[in-house]
């Protein structure tokens, strides 16, 4: 499961990234950085090559929690992704995050390419919500989480937007990476301070 991820750039280099045309009215008067969460609002790229505002997470009527993920090799068997099977889109993102599992200990661990380009999630939406595609892990990041999200490759990005591809056709697209060159990194908690203390330091 990918239930955090982050976006650390501005609107213009999304934009520049993806060779998206805006208007005036598409320039945010504010943009979430950073870390993502479920039902925040963040830029996603439509399969009509438009940028837009969406929460992550799809609502349905079967569970109080948003599904902010989808499996890719269920995704054309599930009643809840098939109505939306077409609407398919890219998630801009720098990072994502698991908590990796020592004994009885649970490590944030950040993950993201070598190269610290933005990346894409392939994800499905619905108007105003979206979730994002999942699959099993690249071998290199195996250990820390069972599930990853698809991370596509900058040139088969236009193949999963076109409306005129069946997702018969780029459903190879969601396939694992198995040489994926990504980096890891733990992310320590800060430590913890003594409050009365620190009111006479």
């Amino acid at each position: 499961m990918c239930s955090r991820f982050e976006l650390n750039r501005t609107f213009e280099e999304i934009v520049l990234r993806f060779d998206i045309t805006v208007t005036a009215q598409d320039v945010p008067t504010s943009h979430k950085m950073g870390e993502v969460r479920p039902t925040d609002q963040v830029p996603i790229i439509t399969n009509k090559g438009q940028i837009a505002y969406l929460h992550w997470g799809l609502k349905v009527d079967w569970n109080k929690n948003p599904i902010i993920n989808a499996r890719s090799e269920t995704l054309s068997k599930k009643p809840t992704f098939q109505t939306i099977i077409q609407n398919r889109c890219l998630i801009p993102a720098t990072a994502y995050f698991e908590w990796r599992k020592k004994g009885n200990l649970k490590i944030k661990t950040r993950i993201y390419p070598h190269d610290q380009k933005l990346i894409s999630f392939a994800g499905l939406f619905d108007g105003e919500n979206f979730t994002i595609i999942t699959c099993k892990p690249s071998p290199s990041i195996s250990d820390i989480h069972d599930r990853m999200p698809v991370i596509l490759d900058q040139a088969d990005e236009t193949a999963w937007l076109s409306i005129n591809n069946s997702f018969s056709k780029v459903a190879d697209l969601l396939k694992t990476k198995q040489n994926s060159d990504l980096q890891t990194e733990e992310i320590q908690k800060p430590p913890k301070t003594n409050s009365q203390q620190d009111l006479f330091n």
